[in-house]
């Protein structure tokens, strides 16, 4: 057992408050994990671009980190679905130079404990497969695997964590020059920018939640999240202090006048920065005709109109979902890095 101390770090209101400082660090650390595992910075969010995720009220995230002559030099996300025990997310990022001192057991022992006492049974955390040589741990869905000296894996593995799945990072060079492809009979799209138009509330809020379900999760089982529109404008609100811009693709379905899918592009303020894509869904009952294709490349179009000059979009898919792979692959996009997404029984006491 480590003598670490693990406190819990303040989720500051906004970046411009005194206790804002720890957020903005913790937030760096991470960036500098990713810049270490994927080999490229373009994942990288300012704190004010970060906060505005840990700011939903029914979806909360605690941060907890260790500090080693007062300097801030592990972080730890705590995430969980308010009021629904079962499962939470859990990730942990250790500074380089202060790996292998037990820091990351200490943080990984204190918040799994926590997850306890608030009823879950269930972690899952998502890690960085960093390229490495040698043996692998395959994923049980039969769709990649991560190598096994990769940052973090024998950790993980050493405290009863299974990989579930890999995921798949994806990048797009802009400027993109495809062409829209036809729009289906019965449908039509529709554009905004951050707020969504009150029309569509209640649409949206019916598509973050399939969201949630409807994506594949493989051995994850990862629970539903009900949006309300209450939520979704509780969430627009926390985001219009952040300097990037949402821009959205819908899909219209004609005969009933609601929404049937919907994509988002994250697009920082500065235009040498690369831009995220969100999440992209279209609802089982009208797949099949090719609408993923057309709010991706419809989004990727809206993007060059009103903020061009990006040098990438980066975008994450599970490695089994082989048709929004194949329908990025076509738009262009081209392998960027994998992460493994992991689950720990709480039931399951760690190697010792």
């Amino acid at each position: 057992m480590s003598n670490f101390r693990v406190e819990e770090l303040v989720v500051p209101a906004s970046m411009d408050r005194d206790d804002s400082a720890d957020f903005a660090v913790s937030v760096e650390i991470l960036a500098d994990t990713e810049l270490e595992g994927y080999g490229h910075d373009e994942l990288r969010m300012t704190p004010a671009e970060a906060l505005p995720s840990w700011q939903d009220p029914a979806s909360p995230r605690r941060l907890f980190g260790v500090r080693i002559d007062g300097a801030l030099v592990a972080r730890c996300m705590y995430h969980y679905i308010a009021g629904e025990p079962g499962t939470c997310w859990v990730m942990i990022a250790v500074r380089p130079a202060f790996r292998g001192r037990g820091i990351g057991t200490a943080i990984a022992d204190h918040v799994e404990e926590l997850a306890r006492q608030d009823g879950h049974t269930k972690v899952v955390s998502y890690a960085v497969a960093t390229s490495a040589p040698g043996p692998r741990v395959d994923a049980p869905t039969g769709f990649g695997g991560v190598p096994r000296s990769a940052l973090g894996v024998e950790f993980l593995l050493h405290r009863g964590y299974t990989l579930e799945q890999v995921v798949r990072a994806s990048r797009l060079a802009l400027p993109y020059s495809g062409s829209l492809p036809p729009v289906p009979a019965d449908y039509r799209l529709h554009y905004w920018t951050d707020r969504t138009p009150p029309q569509w509330l209640p649409d949206m809020a019916v598509l973050y939640t399939r969201m949630t379900t409807d994506a594949p999760s493989a051995g994850l089982e990862e629970p539903e999240d009900i949006y309300t529109v209450e939520r979704v404008l509780a969430i627009e609100e926390a985001h219009a202090a952040s300097p990037r811009a949402d821009l959205f693709a819908v899909v219209e379905h004609i005969p009933t006048g609601r929404l049937t899918g919907y994509t988002v592009l994250a697009v920082p303020a500065e235009s040498e920065r690369a831009v995220h894509q969100d999440d992209t869904l279209v609802l089982r009952e009208h797949r099949g005709h090719r609408l993923g294709m057309l709010l991706k490349v419809a989004n990727l179009l809206h993007l060059e109109r009103v903020s061009p000059g990006h040098p990438s979009v980066l975008t994450f898919n599970a490695e089994e979902n082989r048709f929004m792979l194949d329908t990025n692959e076509a738009v262009g996009f081209v392998p960027a890095g994998y992460e493994g997404a992991w689950r720990k029984n709480l039931s399951i006491s760690p190697v010792l």
